[in-house]
């Protein structure tokens, strides 16, 4: 599966953080009900068991719902449980080790902050770039702030799909207007609402309005 920027539109990224009693797998297919586009499994406390595990039941429910299901930085999970791709920042493994060890038909995101950074990871077969943080977020203590000019000339540097990522929500999401991008990635906006399929919903139509505003 290869990437389209239209499956990048509402970008899921889970957290376990905002479970309340739910498994991630019920608040995965919550948000799938409301249409999100694209989910990232992020795990950074799970034992690599427990990981695949999960893993193998989200990608399976993904499956139903034709939305590309991908690995926040662990390559090796990816491999094992033929996920449809990965997401790596700047930090993880290079991205032509990546791209080794997938193959050349795995989808490969990388986080970007710099136009110096988008386009070397174009150049060297990035599928897409994640941009951010775009507005403040407490989801990511490490999180860069990056300037909407910056998003702005990123999009403008690289012929690949961006997604913003980072403190987005429906409330400052049209400020994004105008920046070039495809699509958002989101966490809390998302998963910390109580009704995840409405949120999801609600959001896509915003990330939707303000896409067509950059087209017309």
């Amino acid at each position: 599966m290869k990437c389209d920027k239209k499956d990048l539109l509402l970008y899921a990224v889970t957290d376990r953080s905002w479970l309340k009693g739910k498994t991630l797998y019920q608040q995965v297919e919550e948000a799938l009900k409301g249409g999100t586009t694209f989910v990232q499994l992020r795990e950074k406390t799970l034992d690599e068991a427990t990981f695949l595990k999960e893993a193998i039941q989200i990608k399976e429910l993904c499956k139903m719902y034709n939305v590309p299901f991908v690995i926040n930085d662990n390559i090796e999970i990816a491999l094992a449980m033929n996920a449809d791709g990965v997401h790596i920042g700047q930090s993880d493994m290079a991205l032509t080790k990546a791209r080794a060890k997938l193959g050349p038909d795995k989808i490969i995101g990388v986080s970007a902050q710099t136009v110096e950074q988008a386009l070397e990871a174009q150049e060297k077969g990035a599928d897409y770039l994640g941009v951010g943080a775009v507005f403040l977020t407490g989801t990511k203590a490490d999180a860069v702030e990056v300037s909407h000019e910056t998003l702005k000339a990123i999009c403008r540097a690289v012929s690949i799909p961006v997604v913003a990522i980072g403190g987005i929500s429906e409330a400052n999401v049209m400020q994004l207007s105008g920046t070039g991008i495809c699509g958002v990635a989101v966490i809390s906006a998302i998963f910390s609402k109580q009704d995840i399929t409405k949120a999801s919903i609600d959001l896509k139509e915003k990330v939707q309005e303000m896409v067509e505003c950059d087209v017309l």
